[in-house]
């Protein structure tokens, strides 16, 4: 077999119970799915669980751990994730009011691309991915392989989670937006989960 059955059992109930704990990752879906409705908050639940799956395979590949013990790429990569945070929340304060009825199929390229890019300019699951996947990745057996079966776990109990929530948010979110009142209330909300997901990257700190 690819991974140890043993190691793969011991992963099973770590990786759900990570899934399940509140981040960035699910915030961002909770922004977007608040936004834009549920077609979006999957789609960027599917970037993030892509992004996951970009690090595990770097992580295999001893790329991860070069990123991070040279702080110039780590520093470049958070403040990279910083601006684009940024800009999500003015974009989000400044975007045209709109109805549901205008816009029946939202868009899922751009969340998409967006929560990718979201996931990859942040460095600090490029430290997670070093220090939490080793633990259950045999020495004796090929790497890589590993390393891709375990991020494919994670990516995929990730899209389940950060996909329900983000649906959830999205069912209320396109309620909320029959009010004009309330569709400025709901952009405040996401920029401001863009916001602090940015001041959160911006204090973080490598070691």
């Amino acid at each position: 077999m690819i991974i140890d059955p043993l190691l793969l059992l011991a992963f099973i109930p770590a990786g759900l119970a990570l899934n399940l704990t509140p981040g960035a990752d699910m915030l961002f879906c909770f922004g977007q799915g608040l936004r834009g409705g549920p077609r979006v908050a999957l789609a960027a639940s599917a970037g993030i669980s892509l992004g996951a799956l970009v690090h595990t395979m770097l992580a295999g590949l001893g790329l991860g751990a070069l990123v991070a013990t040279y702080p110039p790429v780590f520093e470049a990569i958070r403040w990279l994730g910083v601006g684009y945070l940024v800009w999500l929340a003015v974009t989000t304060l400044r975007a045209p009011m709109t109805k549901p009825k205008d816009a029946p199929m939202a868009q899922i390229g751009y969340p998409f691309r967006g929560a990718l890019l979201v996931n990859l300019t942040n460095p600090k699951v490029i430290l997670f991915v070093l220090a939490f996947l080793p633990q259950f990745v045999d020495p004796s057996r090929p790497t890589l392989p590993q390393f891709l079966v375990l991020g494919a776990m994670l990516a995929i109990g990730g899209f389940i989670v950060n996909g329900a929530v983000g649906v959830l948010a999205g069912g209320l979110g396109r309620k909320l937006l029959q009010s004009d009142r309330f569709e400025r209330g709901i952009r405040w909300a996401s920029a401001t989960v863009f916001g602090l997901l940015a001041l959160r990257l911006a204090v973080m700190r490598q070691g």
